[in-house]
């Protein structure tokens, strides 16, 4: 009788055993944000309606807000200026590549990605840009992607008819990150109506190299540009909201990366 009580006794210690040298809650808590992360960020951008949605809606409120422009014009000729990447470009398929490769941005990748000149339009850009010429305004595309990557930036474009699409009104990086001085350069001349963008250093100098409280801040006092004169486009893979978060040292190694982020969490 004995026997029949201290096997089963036995094998319950053995799986017991087994369980608990698992590491279970390691396991749970091994989420990494870097580099994985903007791969979930790009399967949405690719597949969801929302992300298209949110797309065509900023479009057709812009739409509507150029009209309104246009019926009070004064004495400049008017003009849009536009980022180009995630804003009439959609490179989600760089982010996954280099997610599934696990690393993250650097030059050389992206070169290799801008020279296939293969990026998709996001939704309602080319519509809208295509709308705002037939009214005489002119767009300016004011980007932060090298001056090696001026012909193949050109070919892109103009697969989709964008309008404007050459060396006058393609202005690329040169010393600065920073886009104030090349908005001024369009001032000069014209009258900035709207501008376009997925990062608010595509909208003002305010946000420029902000920490994330003061960036954060300067959005919330920013409210009445917002839908009015800054149109702004979904982009949860990339941005100076990261660079923020680890104040801006991309040198960081990967995994310090992945722990300022973790740490920026909230969790209850």
């Amino acid at each position: 009788m004995k026997m029949k009580w201290i096997l089963p006794g036995a094998l319950l210690m053995a799986l017991f055993a087994c369980k608990t040298t698992r590491p279970l809650a390691e396991k749970t808590t091994a989420t990494t944000l870097v580099p994985g992360g903007p791969a979930w960020a790009a399967l949405w951008q690719q597949q969801s309606g929302e992300y298209k949605a949110l797309c065509l809606q900023a479009y057709q409120l812009a739409a509507f807000r150029l009209d309104q422009y246009l019926a009070t014009k004064g004495n400049k000729p008017l003009a849009v200026v536009t980022d180009i990447d995630e804003t009439v470009l959609d490179n989600s398929p760089y982010s996954v590549h280099q997610a599934l490769s696990g690393k993250g941005y650097d030059d050389k990748s992206w070169m290799e990605w801008t020279a296939k000149a293969a990026a998709d339009t996001v939704p309602g850009a080319p519509a809208f840009f295509k709308y705002a010429a037939s009214k005489g305004v002119k767009v300016f595309y004011i980007t932060n992607r090298a001056e090696s990557e001026r012909a193949v930036t050109l070919r892109n474009l103009q697969q989709y008819q964008f309008p404007d699409a050459d060396d006058q009104h393609l202005m690329l990086k040169t010393t600065t990150s920073g886009k104030e001085s090349r908005r001024q350069l369009v001032l000069q001349q014209y009258d900035i109506v709207m501008l376009f963008g997925d990062n608010l250093s595509d909208f003002s100098a305010i946000f420029d190299k902000k920490p994330f409280d003061e960036r954060n801040a300067a959005a919330l006092q920013s409210a009445a540009s917002f839908g009015s004169r800054f149109i702004v486009l979904p982009n949860p893979m990339y941005g100076d909201w990261e660079g923020a978060l680890y104040n801006y040292q991309y040198k960081l190694s990967t995994p310090q990366k992945d722990a300022v982020m973790k740490s920026r969490l909230r969790n209850y």
